[in-house]
């Protein structure tokens, strides 16, 4: 998985060679100088030869391992468990599991790590929540993944948008030496232009960045004009000398470059970087004044940490700070992608629990939540990483080994609006809870209900560009209507201050918003009903109040029509009254037709009908 050179230090994935021997000398070496396709083959001989034992079997299990290979990862942990092993060894044999879909076999894994390693926070983790598969599953679904014409067959991640170039990082430069750790080429940085219609041309070569060695990702700054990109650090000539394997070790660092006319230049190394430790992994803000990126660097929590560094407006860089333990695990997480906004934050973790392998977070920085995971099918049984997003385009890019290789995949959101509704007593500002709230469609069909919280808030998932409204009401308030305007989403805030019923009661009426009928009919409808529960309520709080409900019509159509269809009206809200357990002797009704209009006019226009076309409810008695 070629990943993971960027993913990890050289020092964060070395296994213990405490039990090397005469006999493992060879594969431990190629072990330790991270050739693990040729480590693989001479541990396996060992196998064959009947020379192996806990040791052989749980290095050859992290060679797989790190190379990803999940089926042989899981074939030679189960060997290796047989004998005692170390905490870590039952935690990589759960992810390897989890990756092969055994989620079952992986929670047994899990305990047994659990035991071993009791104050590890992915411990704890598990402890607290074990079924921690099914909610994930549940998750509902906020994205449709595809396959993108920018992968091949060799690996493929990293990519991200700017403007209408998707720049990533790929090994397919066939006519390069291989890296032993995976027997590919080295990554090398591409872009592709994308047209307005997503199509993806052939990708090419930014020469200008690459080296002889491993290179990218990268990211840049919103004007187009800073790039900051991972590299080795070889192209320094910074490493380390590990004399016993006869091996330079060099490390990922961090380099800026600027854009001169169409090519970048002016390439230098962030003044953090070291021989000591890695850096890679870039990602910055939209404002340009922070860069987040991965490191293992003193200080980490685990293996690999997400780190922050300010970046000053005279091109000085801050100390670099651990982004804490809200993100960061024992385990290794990489690949930060900060939001257009500076809130979101997206990476990747192993140390979390997911479906298997590297799986996909979100955190709100602003609010200082906790991580979520971001489901299906974001995040598989494999590894999944490396996830972007471009606002302007709505539009996100995906890294995962899903198909049996890193590969980029793109992902668009499914149109929703979470609609967020807070219920308030409008003269004091205090919530309301319990109070009934209802969302309805455009034609006015209820689509659900729900009761507030003591927070007094209701949330619902709608469709986009569609208008809806909320009705919302409770015991001792008027209730009321209020716009859900038309929306690409994400989200919807709707403020639904409620009087106290009494603003509605005057001396001589209780004044409701129009009653309204359909067309030559006389039902009560969603609307009526939504309204005359407030003379209802009224009319229990107040148990001796007596009402004459009067059915007005407009001045079009015939007078013996009006006064007819004013009465059916007029009856069909009297009974509707009494149907909700008002006495009979408390409410009585009459249809005016149009004999008592509200504006004396002859060629009426549509707002003055309008004000002739109501309902009256006048009290008797109080």
């Amino acid at each position: 998985m070629k990943k993971l050179y960027i993913a990890l230090s050289f020092a964060a994935i070395s296994s213990s060679i405490c039990a090397q021997n005469k006999d493992t000398k060879t594969a431990d070496k190629l072990f330790n100088r991270y050739e693990y396709v040729k480590a693989a083959e001479e541990y396996q001989k060992l196998v064959d030869n009947g020379k192996a034992d806990g040791y052989v079997y749980k290095q050859l299990a992290d060679t797989y391992f790190n190379m990803f290979n999940s089926a042989e990862a899981t074939k030679w942990y189960a060997k290796a468990v047989e004998t005692d092993q170390d905490a870590e060894t039952y935690f990589r044999y759960a992810q390897m599991l989890k990756a092969n879909g055994k989620y079952e076999e992986a929670n047994k894994q899990m305990s047994k790590f659990a035991a071993k390693a009791p104050n590890d926070q992915r411990a704890k983790a598990f402890k607290e929540n074990p079924n921690y598969v099914p909610r994930i599953l549940s998750k509902r679904v906020e994205y449709t993944v595809d396959n993108t014409t920018l992968s091949s067959d060799k690996s493929e991640f990293g990519a991200v948008l700017y403007n209408n170039e998707v720049y990533f990082t790929s090994a397919r430069n066939g006519a390069r030496k291989n890296y032993g750790w995976n027997d590919e080429p080295y990554l090398d940085v591409y872009k592709s232009v994308r047209s307005d219609n997503g199509t993806l041309a052939e990708p090419t070569l930014v020469s200008e960045v690459n080296s002889k060695f491993h290179d990218g990702p990268v990211t840049i700054t919103a004007d187009g004009n800073t790039m900051y990109f991972s590299s080795d650090s070889f192209r320094e000539k910074s490493f380390q000398k590990d004399k016993a394997n006869k091996l330079k070790l060099g490390r990922n660092n961090l380099y800026v470059a600027t854009k001169s006319g169409d090519t970048w230049g002016n390439i230098k190394s962030l003044p953090f970087n070291t021989s000591e430790f890695s850096t890679s992994n870039p990602s910055v803000s939209r404002d340009g004044k922070t860069l987040y990126f991965s490191s293992d660097m003193p200080g980490s929590i685990g293996g690999v940490d997400i780190w922050k560094v300010a970046v000053n407006a005279d091109g000085t860089y801050g100390k670099p700070e651990n982004l804490g333990s809200k993100v960061n695990t024992e385990g290794n997480e990489s690949f930060p992608y900060i939001s257009d906004d500076n809130a979101t934050l997206y990476f990747a973790s192993s140390g979390r629990q997911g479906l298997g392998g590297y799986d996909v977070y979100m955190i709100d920085l602003a609010k200082g939540g906790e991580a979520v995971n971001m489901g299906k099918p974001i995040n598989t049984e494999k590894d999944d990483f490396a996830f972007t997003f471009n606002k302007d385009k709505n539009i996100g890019y995906l890294s995962s080994n899903r198909n049996g290789n890193d590969d980029i995949f793109s992902a668009t959101p499914i149109c929703g609006v979470d609609v967020l509704v807070l219920v308030s007593n409008a003269k004091t500002g205090e919530v309301l809870s319990n109070a009934k709230v209802s969302i309805l469609d455009d034609k006015n069909n209820v689509i659900a209900t729900e009761t507030s919280n003591d927070k007094g808030e209701v949330s619902y998932r709608v469709e986009c560009d569609k208008a809806y409204t909320i009705q919302a009401s409770k015991d001792g308030f008027e209730g009321n209507a209020f716009p859900v305007a038309k929306s690409k989403g994400p989200k919807a805030d709707v403020k639904a201050p409620l009087n106290p019923i009494e603003v509605i009661v005057t001396e001589t009426e209780v004044v409701l918003n129009p009653i309204f009928f359909e067309f030559d009919k006389s039902n009560i409808t969603q609307q009526g009903a939504f309204e005359l529960d407030k003379l209802v309520q009224v009319m229990k709080n107040n148990p001796n109040m007596v009402i004459f409900a009067k059915s007005h019509t407009d001045r079009r159509g015939g007078d013996k029509y009006n006064l007819n269809l004013s009465e059916r009206r007029a009856q069909a809200t009297v009974q509707y009254i009494i149907s909700k357990g008002i006495d009979a002797a408390r409410i009585s009704g009459k249809g005016m037709g149009e004999t008592e209009p509200k504006v004396a006019c002859t060629s009426c226009t549509e707002a003055e009908h309008a004000q002739n076309r109501r309902s009256e409810f006048l009290i008797v008695k109080k």
